[in-house]
């Protein structure tokens, strides 16, 4: 039976947490570079530990390495500020989504740090432990924007870390030389080595903060998301983390459709900026020195690859096939998207005209198929067609992709979800479920510039409960929570974040099947070891 939400926000307000409120971990905190102080949060219980460095600073002969051991202090580092974010180009964000990624870090290449959130008592208390990576395309972001505060959730009971990894062209960049030079013949993955290496610092040291070690969910939204994905493929992470969460983003491109970036080609995007930029002799030395404001805007714009490869190493494969071999880390895992991504992504198309044209082109035969599960009998209905093809191809058909082969190659459950709330306001209005709006939810940060109701901050008690009991338990379900069954490939069932919170199936199921076959008919198409 179906409950009011404002019921069952209060049985989960009322559950109780693993930590007494007025509880606070004593410092100095030891970790193994030495001793912390950290600050009060906002809320009774809550500790806050910022900047705290989990490798070395990354320049002159360490840039483009994987990241080495940060250096040891003596006395009490006093841990109460945010470190620099990685370095980055930042966008002209709309005004709505400008306070998501508030920040008062400046930039630079000094940006491998972390933060911690802890509810404990004591470092004997063994919470659950959940580490963020932020999205941004692998381009921008970091852990210290507003949005991303993880005191709420750290209040629910689990101690909760944000990480900061390298970006852009000092985070994804490969280059002959580079692979070369790599004991492992690997080049291009240095950001995801770092949040490896930030995931071994947790396993090391989060004990000492109250966490269990034993006990770690990664997660993360857009980048943040695909990281996730990567991560459970690659096999430099065993052992490093027992849960996964994953919101929009995932890599299930190598099945035909859009096959990762292999090393060499991202070798050969290396080497072509290399020479745009003017550099053709003694390459990787000219670029280790050359002012890190210079490279990231001589790349800007000219380097084309960042992102995560197939470097032989990180990732011996492309994710794909991991997972359809079982070879990848079988653990519990919660993955959705939203509704409305596209309207955070994308200009809307001038009309029907436009939108059957570019099916024709792009699908060729297969473009009935298409205008039959994305209709544009009018200028109105092509607009919000081209939306919702672009949601699914982008999002909607990965995380279907990643549940289903989790669930076929895997021992573990999955748990789909679709949020599909649309924020208050006319932006809300306009916009929908847009990308990264489910964000304010799962952190209980109302950061975006809405006029938010008692049903959204509902809505977001439902959500951190489900997200920490999953932490905690490896499944979401708890008191007082709309029952929230596995992934059933059969049923193609979801839990539809809105108010109410129901449980649906086969979701955009038409688009979503076009997508599969559209990408199985690619497949046929390419040559053997063939790339686009």
């Amino acid at each position: 039976m179906k409950r009011p939400l404002a019921l069952l926000l209060g049985a989960i307000l009322s559950a109780p947490f693993a930590a007494p409120a007025w509880a606070q971990i004593q410092d100095p905190v030891k970790v193994e570079q030495g001793r912390l102080s950290g600050a009060p949060g906002r809320k009774p219980g809550v500790k806050v530990y910022r900047g705290i460095p989990y490798a070395a600073l990354p320049i002159g002969e360490l840039r483009w390495k994987p990241p080495q051991a940060s250096a040891h202090w003596q006395g009490v580092r006093q841990a109460t500020a945010f470190s620099h974010d990685c370095m980055q180009i930042t966008p002209n964000f709309p005004n709505y989504l400008k306070p998501l990624h508030a920040t008062s870090a400046s930039k630079g290449e000094d940006c491998l740090y972390l933060d911690v959130w802890t509810p404990a008592n004591s470092a004997s208390d063994k919470l659950p432990v959940m580490v963020w990576i932020h999205g941004g395309g692998f381009t921008i972001g970091s852990a210290s924007f507003a949005g991303y505060d993880g005191e709420n959730l750290a209040h629910k009971g689990v101690v909760v870390v944000g990480i900061n990894y390298r970006l852009g062209v000092f985070g994804f960049f490969a280059l002959p030389e580079l692979t070369a030079e790599s004991p492992h013949h690997a080049s291009g993955n240095y950001g995801l080595m770092d949040q490896i290496a930030a995931l071994k610092w947790v396993k090391r040291n989060i004990a000492a903060f109250g966490g269990d070690p034993a006990s770690v969910t990664i997660f993360g939204e857009s980048a943040g998301s695909w990281a996730v994905n990567l991560l459970a493929a690659s096999p430099l992470t065993k052992g490093l983390f027992e849960r996964g969460i994953g919101e929009s983003g995932a890599s299930f491109v190598g099945s035909g459709f859009r096959p990762m970036t292999s090393r060499a080609d991202a070798e050969k995007a290396g080497e072509n900026l290399a020479s745009e930029i003017g550099i053709n002799q003694n390459v990787l030395a000219a670029l280790r020195a050359k002012p890190a404001d210079e490279l990231m805007k001589a790349a800007a714009g000219k380097y084309r690859t960042a992102g995560a490869i197939v470097d032989g190493w990180v990732l011996p494969e492309d994710v794909a096939t991991i997972y359809a071999e079982g070879r990848q880390n079988d653990v519990p895992l919660i993955v959705g998207n939203n509704a409305n991504e596209m309207t955070a992504l994308m200009q809307p198309i001038s009309g029907a005209a436009q939108f059957i044209a570019t099916a024709k082109q792009r699908y060729g035969a297969m473009a009935d198929q298409f205008l039959k599960a994305y209709p544009a009998d009018s200028d109105a209905e092509a607009i919000e067609s081209a939306y919702d093809s672009a949601r699914d191809e982008s999002f909607g058909w990965n995380m279907r992709e990643w549940a289903r082969m989790q669930t076929k190659t895997g021992h573990h459950p999955a748990y789909r979800y679709y949020f599909s709330h649309r924020p208050p306001g006319p932006e809300g209005q306009k916009r929908g479920a847009f990308h990264t709006s489910e964000l304010a939810y799962v952190f209980g940060n109302f950061a975006f510039p809405f006029p938010w109701e008692d049903a959204d901050r509902q809505l977001s008690g439902a959500m951190m409960s489900y997200w920490t009991n999953f932490a905690k338990t490896g499944n979401p379900n708890g008191p007082g929570l709309p029952d929230w069954p596995s992934y059933n490939p059969t049923e193609d069932n979801v839990l539809d974040f809105d108010v109410p919170i129901v449980v649906r199936t086969h979701v955009n199921q038409a688009g979503l099947d076009f997508f599969d076959a559209y990408h199985i008919s690619l497949s046929a198409a390419r040559p053997p070891g063939g790339s686009e």
